[in-house]
């Protein structure tokens, strides 16, 4: 079992935010490295509800605010339904995804954490334009 480092980061590689997670299975697909991440920031969440969310994607119904979601009122949140938005979101490409330096692009795809536990999302955010 490994000990994973989450970072948001912007495209230019800032951080902004980041969290360990520990016991996560050494060889774990894509898609259930996100869903951990998700169900743990939600709960995270759901144990102490504000009205702003500092999760990956957006919760139905909330505002978007600089890095994070602003809820009408506090409340909790259901983690599968936020990891089914997430996993979604990447196959749409609402955000990659860096195992280590190494981009990884299916949810399928099982990556090897004994190597690389720093694990890197990078949310693109979409141009406004005229």
């Amino acid at each position: 079992m490994a000990t994973v480092t989450f970072r948001d980061e912007t495209a230019t590689g800032r951080s902004l935010r980041s969290f360990d997670l520990p016991d996560v299975p050494d060889d774990i697909t894509v898609r259930e490295l996100i869903r951990l991440r998700v169900r743990d920031e939600v709960a995270r969440h759901n144990a102490a509800p504000a009205e702003r969310f500092a999760g990956l994607v957006q919760p139905q119904g909330a505002e978007v605010e600089l890095n994070g979601y602003r809820l009408a009122q506090p409340r909790r949140l259901d983690w599968e339904r936020q990891a089914d938005i997430a996993c979604a979101a990447f196959l749409r490409n609402g955000f990659f995804v860096l195992v280590g330096d190494r981009q990884v692009e299916d949810l399928d795809e099982v990556v090897d954490l004994t190597t690389a536990s720093d694990v890197a999302f990078v949310k693109l955010v979409p141009l406004v334009g005229g």
